[in-house]
């Protein structure tokens, strides 16, 4: 007699990876990030920009894009599938981070009363930190950073966002997490020439190591 083989979901698997107690946010943190390299790989995606598919693709997920909307996004459980909301008036590349942003909610919901309330000050914070790191880290991989920053030489702002497909304030954040690039001084980002006050340039990369 045969037996069917059970695959569990995308969102069972990423789910998994969840312990169901409190975390403290190295701990939220380096599950998210560990979610967010879990399902690239289950995609067998490798290379950036990711495909918004990624997550519109899954089983029992829809992503709609409204306009206008008071929020960047949000997620709800509705008629059997998990309907994703994205604001359609924003750029492309913020409307990409905050999909991801909200898919990391949907991966949290059987979770949300008991992960982030360790911190009983401000749990929803935290929570959104967390969403924000798993959206950094699923379209900002660590390695694929580090590969074309180091390994390729790429260190342009503007080019970088371009290839990972996020806006140049997401790039400069993930850099500065990834020891890349050198926080920048509370009043530096002017200096004065001709007389006048220059826009510095909004990071300052790290040289390359051999």
């Amino acid at each position: 007699m045969s037996t069917k083989t059970y695959n569990p979901s995308v969102v069972t698997q990423l789910r998994s990876l969840m312990p169901s107690r409190h975390l403290s946010v190295p701990e939220a943190l380096r599950i998210a990030e560990l979610q967010a390299g879990r399902l690239l790989s289950l995609a067998g995606i490798v290379e950036a920009p990711i495909p918004e598919d990624l997550i519109s693709a899954l089983p029992r997920v829809e992503v709609r894009r409204l306009s206008p909307l008071p929020v960047s996004g949000y997620a709800d459980w509705r008629s059997g599938q998990w309907i994703i909301v994205v604001n359609g008036s924003e750029p492309l590349v913020r409307q990409r981070f905050s999909l991801m942003h909200e898919f990391k909610h949907v991966l949290d919901h059987p979770f949300v009363q008991s992960a982030y309330s360790a911190d009983r000050t401000q749990p929803s914070r935290f929570a959104e930190q967390v969403c924000d790191s798993f959206a950094a880290s699923v379209l900002m991989p660590r390695a694929w950073v580090k590969a074309v920053f180091c390994n390729e030489g790429v260190q342009d702002l503007a080019i970088l966002a371009r290839r990972f497909g996020v806006s140049q304030m997401a790039m400069r954040v993930r850099l500065l997490q990834l020891g890349l690039a050198e926080p920048e001084p509370r009043c530096s980002r002017y200096r004065r020439a001709s007389g006048s006050l220059e826009l510095m340039p909004a990071f300052e990369p790290k040289g390359i190591s051999a």
